[in-house]
């Protein structure tokens, strides 16, 4: 009986597979006959599946920009970027998008040793940084062994000062790890989709307003009060606004 069930439950995926990539076709063929809005509901379709894509945003954003669609073309684009983030393509296109938006804000340039930090822990996933204190590990041990055991001083030596090498580079994938992990962990962007927002100083409606927000706009969400975001720029400048004015990039 379980055997049946994987069995239905395997076709089920090929046939829900093969379905979504004669929609994306589908939906590529309407953007490039200029049909862009249609596309968006083909593209759209493929999303409620929870199949997602770098090629799949990309296109998608591709079509919302045709349609001067701010937020929802910078929405995408971001997504794209997430799951591809070396694309050169992704990255040209979004550079466009973002010349659209109304607001300037000013990036506030990072120290040069927490911009290296930042650097090379962003080269990889935190699984990776993981496995890498493993590997390492893994190397500590044999290493150990092979000292432990040897006869010969000079292999000795070289066990001894490898092992201790290999301790070394256990504790710097680990501190990566757990800095990558912390990272993610803060980092929570967001767009702005409502053509206008307004910022408040606390998180209710009669506070003080701070400044204003334009569509597509990317922010960073500190933390969550009710309805309310509290949300900071890449100018340092922090402030609430509605929840329902933006969309959080993280969730599916």
């Amino acid at each position: 009986m379980r055997q049946v069930l994987y069995t239905l439950s395997l076709l089920f995926c090929l046939a829900n597979y093969a379905q979504n990539d004669t929609i994306f076709d589908a939906a590529n063929g309407l953007y490039n006959k200029g049909k862009y809005a249609e596309a968006i509901d083909k593209y759209t379709r493929i999303l409620e599946t929870k199949k997602h894509s770098a090629a799949l945003y990309f296109n998608l954003a591709n079509a919302h920009y045709k349609l001067n669609n701010i937020a929802p073309s910078i929405f995408y684009y971001e997504k794209a970027l997430q799951l591809a983030p070396n694309d050169k393509d992704i990255k040209n296109n979004i550079a466009f998008a973002r010349n659209m938006t109304i607001d300037a804000i000013d990036i506030i340039p990072e120290a040069g040793l927490t911009k290296l930090l930042k650097n090379i822990a962003h080269k990889f996933h935190f699984d990776a940084w993981a496995k890498f204190a493993v590997l390492f590990v893994f190397a500590f041990v044999v290493l150990f062994l092979f000292y432990y055991f040897s006869f010969s001083s000079s292999k000795k030596r070289l066990a001894f000062i490898g092992s201790l090498l290999a301790l070394f580079l256990v504790c710097l994938a680990l501190s990566f790890a757990f800095y990558k992990y912390n990272l993610d962990e803060r980092d929570n962007p967001a767009i702005i989709f409502a053509q206008e927002s307004t910022v408040k100083s606390e998180p209710n409606i009669r506070s003080q307003e701070l400044f204003r927000l334009h569509e597509g706009t990317k922010i960073q969400v500190l933390d969550t009060v009710g309805d309310w975001k509290k949300i900071k720029l890449a100018d340092g400048k922090t402030g609430w606004m509605a929840s329902e004015d933006i969309k959080l990039l993280n969730k599916l």
